[in-house]
């Protein structure tokens, strides 16, 4: 283990966080690799997001397309702006994950979190694990992969606007 790396590797992850909770959405779009993909996984233990329907499975262009949906003045739904807060648990390295491979570059860091979505009145609770696979390109830090596994996946649920 590599305690330095290690740090470097959580705090991306709260970095990331805080991009999102500051609506910094372009900042955090650039965080993905060029085949980087947002997933939200619909059963627990979902191991494919492409032979199994996905609560969200979204790559470069429709991550942009929903940026563009909830920051454009037109999107009346978003008037006035949900926000959002993360609160997660230290970011812990999952240096047993097969795609953890710190030789070639290839990092896998868990966090649990509570979110919660805010608009008006209305405040949504969300809880449960999002999983990292990242990359080092050019000695900084990219998503390939961020997983969002929700504790209640398989729940009914209303309109999710924002990014976990």
């Amino acid at each position: 283990m590599n305690a330095p790396l290690d740090q470097r590797l959580a705090d991306f992850v709260y970095a990331e966080a805080r991009l999102l909770d500051e609506q910094r959405f372009d900042a955090w779009l650039a965080l993905f690799t060029a085949d980087g993909h947002y997933w939200m996984p619909l059963a627990h233990d979902q191991q494919d997001a492409r032979l199994h329907a996905s609560l969200m499975y979204e790559d470069q262009l429709l991550l942009r397309v929903r940026i563009e949906r909830l920051t454009g003045n037109r999107t009346f739904s978003q008037q006035p702006r949900s926000r959002s807060h993360h609160l997660l648990q230290a970011p812990t390295v999952e240096h047993d994950h097969p795609e953890h491979q710190p030789d070639e570059g290839r990092y896998v860091v868990r966090s649990a979190f509570h979110y919660v979505e805010s608009r008006q009145d209305e405040q949504t609770l969300y809880a449960g694990w999002a999983t990292h696979h990242l990359v080092d390109q050019d000695g900084a830090l990219r998503m390939r992969l961020k997983r969002v596994d929700l504790l209640n996946c398989d729940a009914a649920f209303g309109n999710i606007q924002l990014f976990m």
